[in-house]
Order: structure tokens, then sequence, then C-alpha cells
């Protein structure tokens, strides 16, 4: 019989903690899942090992039980031993009988809710130290513990467009489509969460949640930050120097803006309240900021010219 180092086969160091396991127990388990893995007996064997790690580790009094297990037969080998039945036989008579017996060998359901064709089957080693399954069995009847399903994770990208207005999005969680509202104001990188969209639980326990990852493309216009939008604005050099009125471009249409007289290139002028709307808040926007691209046209015409080089004679002069 096989000894197993749990801590290995998880990748965990023995000093981590149960949301640290947990955390890489989900992250392997989603790898190597036989939904994804359909026909890779490798990959069916990496589940099982993994789901068999976790139910060991996962549960504190498992745990505690395994550690001390391990540090005996730590010392059993450095001591000579070599066969791990032989040591098993030793331990148990030591703790007072033998762990199988205490729980039932029915079928493991594990955390997808898939059974033993999904990451039951434990092997020898397990089922001598623990004697089975999470089922346990109180006066000739069988109670599963509740485990809450995995969290599932997926990415949308959307356009900064649809960002500003909200849409509605449909997620493919296996079977079922999933419409998810993105409400406006919506942030790249944001996580939204559907309870209860994630894995089935097992033996009664809730399901996981599907967390929903929004990616916002890059706009060739506009830059967003936070909820403030920025963008250049070119403008005539008359209008600049003489000032006069300007139609704006947003999101939501366009607006009218003043230019004062004299406004230099570069100059960030702020349209109030003509960002992005600020999610979750209702009538609630943040603000537009334009810097200001001078523009001289490149068909100018001999009397325009003949403006600008008597200007340039003033200026001199």
């Amino acid at each position: 019989m096989e000894y197993k180092d749990y801590y290995k086969i998880l990748g965990v160091p023995r000093t981590a903690t149960a949301d640290e396991i947990k955390k890489e127990y989900r992250k392997l388990a989603k790898k190597y899942h036989p939904d994804k893995n359909a026909g890779n007996a490798e990959a069916e064997k990496k589940f099982k090992e993994i789901n068999e790690a976790y139910e060991a580790l996962g549960d504190a009094d498992k745990r505690k039980k395994y550690d001390q297990f391990g540090e005996n037969y730590k010392h059993y080998q450095q001591g000579g031993g070599s066969n791990a039945d032989d040591f098993f036989r030793q331990y148990q008579q030591q703790r007072g009988g033998s762990g199988a017996g205490q729980y039932s060998q029915g079928n493991y359901e594990d955390i997808f809710g898939g059974g033993a064709a999904a990451g039951g089957g434990f092997s020898d080693f397990f089922q001598n130290l623990f004697g089975g399954s999470r089922q346990q069995q109180y006066g000739g009847q069988q109670r599963t513990r509740a485990r809450a399903g995995q969290d599932y994770t997926a990415q949308y990208e959307i356009s900064l467009e649809d960002a500003f207005k909200g849409v509605d999005v449909v997620i493919n969680v296996g079977e079922e489509k999933l419409k998810m509202p993105l409400r406006p104001g919506v942030r790249d990188g944001q996580k939204l969460r559907a309870k209860g969209k994630g894995g089935p639980g097992a033996g009664g326990g809730p399901n996981g949640d599907l967390y929903l990852e929004v990616s916002v493309r890059k706009h060739p216009v506009f830059e967003r930050k936070e909820d403030d939008l920025y963008r250049d604005m070119n403008i005539a050099i008359y209008t600049a120097a003489l000032g006069g009125k300007i139609t704006v471009p947003h999101l939501d249409g366009s607006v009218s803006m003043t230019i004062a007289a004299g406004t230099n290139n570069g100059k960030v002028l702020r349209l109030k309240g003509k960002g992005m709307p600020v999610f979750g808040k209702a009538d609630s926007f943040g603000d537009l900021y334009l810097t200001v691209r001078l523009q001289l046209h490149e068909d100018l015409t001999k009397e325009e010219i003949k403006i600008f080089e008597q200007m340039r004679k003033l200026r001199a002069s």
C-alpha cells in the first residue's frame, strides 16, 4: 500500500491555511475536471487524487488525524519499516481499533456533484486511515455531509458604449443559458456575482456562485479613468483665437460648448456630468475632459495666407 502525500498532491505546504488549501483545490479541480478532459485517463486519475487529497485536508478532523499519522509513519520508516500495511495494523491497534467500519463505503459525491465517476473511488490508503467516503452511518441510517458547490468564473467583453448604457449578456453555464444584466457604468475588470449559478452542492449543500469578470474594449476616441472620460478636441485656430461655439460629441449625443477667446493649445476644458454613469447610482455621472488641439487647415487660400503674414508682421513690430 502506497503512502499518500496529500499536501504534495495539492501543491501546498503543510503549514497552509484552510482557505489556501481550498483555493488550490478549486484551481486544480477546474483544470482536471472530466468535463474539460473527456477521454483523458491521466486527467481523470489526477482529478480523483485531487478530490481524495481535499477530502482529507479540507476537513479539520481528518487533517489532524492525517498529520498525526504522517508523523508516526515517518518515524516508522526511519526505524527501518517499509510496509505500509504492517504500519496501518500497528497504528489502528494503538488507536483502539480500525477506522474502517466507522464510515460507510457508499458512493462518493464530490464538490461537482459527479459521483464516483467524477472523483470517487478512494485509495486503499484513504480507506484504511479514514474508512471511506464522506458518508457516515448513524443507527443504520446514512447521512452525507453537506458541501457547497464550486464557484465558476466567466469573462465577457463589451464596448465602452455598452458600459455606458448597460447591456444584457448571455453566459453558457453547462447546458443552461444564463442572462446577466450589466448595469450602466460597469468598469473594466469588475466582477459581478450570480448567486447559486455555479457548481451543484453535495449532500444538500448550496450551489456555488458564478462570477462574471467584465472586460471593456479600448475606445478609439475616449479614455476612461474611473467615472470620468477624456478625449482630444480639435478646434480651429480662428475659434481658439477669437472665441466661439463648438459641438462636442459624447457617448450620449452631443452638446454645444462656448470657447473663450485666446484659448491655448493643450488647455483642458471640463463638461460636467458628461462622463460615465456611476455604477449603482441613478442619475449620477462623471465628467468629460477635453484637451484642446489647435487645428490649422491645410488648404489655406492665398487671402488667408496673406492675413497670417500681416499678423506675423504686427507681432514682430
